[in-house]
């Protein structure tokens, strides 16, 4: 189900009764200097971060307690644990991002692992105006050791990895996806 949170909510009444999974991926770049960013912005960007991750893991968490195993996988971003210019907004609400992360994978164990996938810069619509010229998409891959941009699809098959079978020893962790960018 893909539905706008902030805008419609999310009723559990609308949800199948049987959950094995939920996750959580909002979309946005809005990229600022401190000069710009305004006490709305980080507002804003916190709502559809964090509130909004809060009320939809809340309006599942009872059916996905009912199904051992069960997972949950948010989204924080490199630029939490990196440090980079213009990303004060966003990197503020992904760490918060990344303490309910962990503060829910100890509430909701042991039936229900909570984990977070922090990629980079991913090719995606939303990444379209950051790699719109040759310049600026070169200037991205000599950012990351592993010198190219992030896929969609790598960073799909990590979500789908933390909420297989395959990772049912896997709770509470942030996972890179990010080419090396946060390690190296």
């Amino acid at each position: 189900m893909q539905r706008d949170i902030l805008a419609e909510g999310l009723s559990s009444e609308e949800l199948p009764e049987a959950l094995s999974g939920l996750v959580y991926c909002p979309g946005s770049i809005d990229l600022k200097p401190l000069r710009s960013l305004m006490a709305d912005d980080l507002r804003a960007s916190f709502e559809l971060n964090v509130i909004a991750a809060f009320s939809a893991i809340q309006a599942c968490a009872e059916r996905l307690r009912k199904n051992p195993g069960s997972g949950v996988v948010l989204f924080s971003t490199v630029a939490v644990q990196r440090g980079m210019a213009f990303h004060a907004s966003v990197a503020s609400a992904k760490g918060a991002v990344e303490g309910l992360t962990r503060a829910l994978a100890a509430e909701l164990a042991p039936n229900v692992r909570v984990n977070c996938i922090a990629p980079s810069l991913t090719r995606t619509s939303l990444a379209e105006k950051l790699l719109s010229t040759p310049e600026r998409e070169a200037a991205s891959v000599e950012r990351h050791p592993l010198k190219r941009v992030g896929e969609a699809q790598e960073v799909a098959a990590m979500a789908a990895f933390l909420l297989s079978d395959n990772a049912r020893w896997i709770t509470g962790q942030v996972i890179g996806v990010d080419g090396g960018m946060s390690a190296i």
